[in-house]
Parts: C-alpha cells; sequence; structure tokens
C-alpha cells in the first residue's frame, strides 16, 4: 500500500493565520459598521432632541403670544361692553314711558295709609340687568335688591345664565310702547295672539326656569290695552308667574284685569332714576321710604346706572328705618 502524504505544519499554520487575519479583518469591519451606526445615531439623536427643544420653545412663546393677543382681545371686549354699558346709562328711566311726554312719571297705584306700621318694608327692583359688570356693581351695593334680567339678545347673549347664578330674579319682560322707537327683540305687542303671548312666556320659563315674577320694560301702549293684558295675565298663570306693573302709562289696565282674575295688583310706587342727577335719585329714595313708612310696603324701580348705583351706595344709613326685602318677601 502507498503511503499517505503528511500535511505540512508550516501550510496548516499559513492557513489559521488567513483565517484569522479573514475573521479580524471582518470583526473591524463588524466594529466600524456598529460604531458608525452609534455615532450617527447619536448625531441623529442629538439633532431630534433639538429639535424637539427648538420646538417646546416655540410652543412657549407661542403660548406667551396667544396669552398676550387673548388678553389683549378680552381687554378690547371688555372696554367695548363698558363702553356699550356706558352708552346705555345715558338712557334715563324716562325710557320706560316717554311716550307720555310727561315732566313726572305716571304715579304709582293708589293704598290705603295705615296708622301705624311696626317695620315698613321696601323692595327696590334694579331693571336692565344684562351683564356681569352691572351684576357685580349691583352686589358690591352691599344692600338688598332685586335683580330684573333682560331675556337673551345677541347684545346681551349671557343674562339667563346670570341670572341662573341668582338665588333670586325677576325677568324684565319688554312690551309694546305708543313711540318708542328703541324697541327690543320679541317685544310683546297689543295684536299678538293668545297663542303667540303664551309661546312667548313658555320661551321665558325655559330661559329662566326658577322666575316667580315678571315686570314690564316700557309697554305702554301694550298694559293699557284690556285684551292684551288679559292674555299675558292669562299666560303667566299657567306658568305660575306673578305680574308686576312697572306704571308705564296712568292708563294701564293691569289692576282691572288683576281685579278679574282674582288677583291682588302689586305696582311700582317711585322710580329712582326718572332724572339721573344725583340730588333727584337721593329726593326719590326719601319718597319710596316716605310711602313704605305710610302703607306698611313700597316698591322702587331703578336702573344700573353710575349715578343710581353710588346714590344707593351712599344711601345705606337712610335704609335703617325700613327692612328691604326681595320682591317675593313683600306680600
Amino acid at each position: 500500500m502507498a503511503k499517505r502524504k503528511k500535511k505540512s505544519p508550516k501550510k496548516n499554520s499559513r492557513i489559521l493565520v488567513y483565517i484569522a487575519w479573514f475573521l479580524a479583518v471582518i470583526a473591524l469591519i463588524l466594529s466600524l459598521i456598529v460604531a458608525g451606526y452609534y455615532f450617527g445615531y447619536l448625531d441623529v439623536k442629538q439633532k431630534v432632541q433639538k429639535k424637539e427643544r427648538v420646538k417646546v420653545v416655540k410652543k412657549q412663546h407661542l403660548k406667551k403670544d396667544v396669552k398676550k393677543r387673548l388678553k389683549e382681545v378680552l381687554k378690547r371686549e371688555r372696554k367695548k361692553e363698558v363702553l356699550k354699558a356706558k352708552r346705555h346709562m345715558d338712557i334715563t328711566a324716562a325710557h320706560e314711558y316717554a311716550d307720555e311726554h310727561l315732566s313726572k312719571p305716571p304715579k304709582g297705584a293708589s293704598r290705603k295709609v295705615l296708622k301705624s306700621v311696626k317695620k315698613p318694608k321696601l323692595a327696590i327692583i334694579i331693571d336692565d340687568v344684562s351683564t356681569k359688570y352691572q351684576v357685580r356693581d349691583i352686589k358690591n351695593i352691599g344692600i338688598t335688591l332685586t335683580m330684573s334680567f333682560f331675556p337673551p339678545r345677541s347684545a346681551r347673549p349671557n343674562s339667563a345664565k346670570l341670572a341662573s347664578k341668582e338665588k333670586f330674579y325677576m325677568v324684565h319682560l319688554p312690551m309694546e310702547a305708543f313711540n318708542f322707537h328703541a324697541e327690543e327683540p320679541l317685544t310683546l305687542r297689543v295684536g299678538d295672539s293668545q297663542a303667540k303671548i303664551s309661546k312667548r312666556i313658555k320661551t321665558i320659563k325655559k330661559l329662566f326656569p326658577r322666575v316667580k315674577y315678571i315686570n314690564n320694560h316700557t309697554g305702554s301702549k301694550f298694559t293699557a290695552n284690556e285684551i292684551a293684558v288679559n292674555r299675558l295675565i292669562l299666560a303667566l298663570r299657567h306658568q305660575h308667574i306673578n305680574f308686576i306693573d312697572s306704571r308705564t302709562t296712568s292708563k294701564t289696565k293691569v289692576p282691572k284685569v288683576m281685579r278679574n282674575y282674582g288677583l291682588k295688583y302689586v305696582a311700582r310706587d317711585v322710580f329712582l332714576d326718572h332724572d339721573m342727577d344725583k340730588a333727584s335719585i337721593l329726593h326719590e329714595i326719601k319718597r319710596a321710604i316716605k310711602i313704605a313708612k305710610l302703607h306698611g310696603t313700597a316698591i322702587a324701580i331703578g336702573h344700573p346706572h353710575h349715578n343710581t348705583i353710588e346714590v344707593l351706595t351712599e344711601s345705606k344709613k337712610l335704609f335703617r328705618d325700613v327692612d328691604l326685602v326681595q320682591i317675593n318677601q313683600l306680600y
């Protein structure tokens, strides 16, 4: 048999060296790839983080800018509302009955004089309430007053929401006047049918669920019409709402209709701010107190004008002789 040739040890070692070098090269390449990937990843990560930080900073600046702009917008809107309220303040209580061309407002309802009264009650209604600034000013007076809110409209959309925050409130419902030109939307008119008036009162009840008392805004023509008043009182009775006559006309038919229904007639005795100067308002406050002392009770109506608010605030000592009450505590 032929003998096998033995492999040379030198040849084997060379192969092993080549393999080792090959593996080393592969390892180096893999290391470079991993290192490249790692450093590339870090670089990308840093760039992403930098971008994120820039975004956060931009977002913060944007937030600050938005807040600043929002404050400016709110400030402008508040200024507009204040100016609007100020313009409204220029309208005296005379707008309620201006169509009669009287130098003085229609007199209050005639009542019996009481010889002795333990402590008379006086209810002061503030009409035309429709903004949070008016509510704030009225509350800041620090005495018991009854706020009568206008129904909501585009110029004052939040009046019902503002009323809902109060324990007690009234609704100041616009009604047709003889010659008043600044008529409110959805004013009740003499020619309105029973169905239309009833529908309006139902809507008012939905807007102001806790309303128990309504008084008229303007309404000289409406309250002077017996048929119109009859339809209104019928609609109010179905919703369990009482009516207080603002007495914007001396020709009011409300007393007659109330008698027909067997209901008590309740009406305003004094308008506080027929004339808007402070001396006149103070005089009317004193007259309201005098009437309360004579009859045991009295109702005065004012408006959220600057002078009215100021004089009421300054007259707290005068009210010591009467109990200032909400309208629902009067009878």
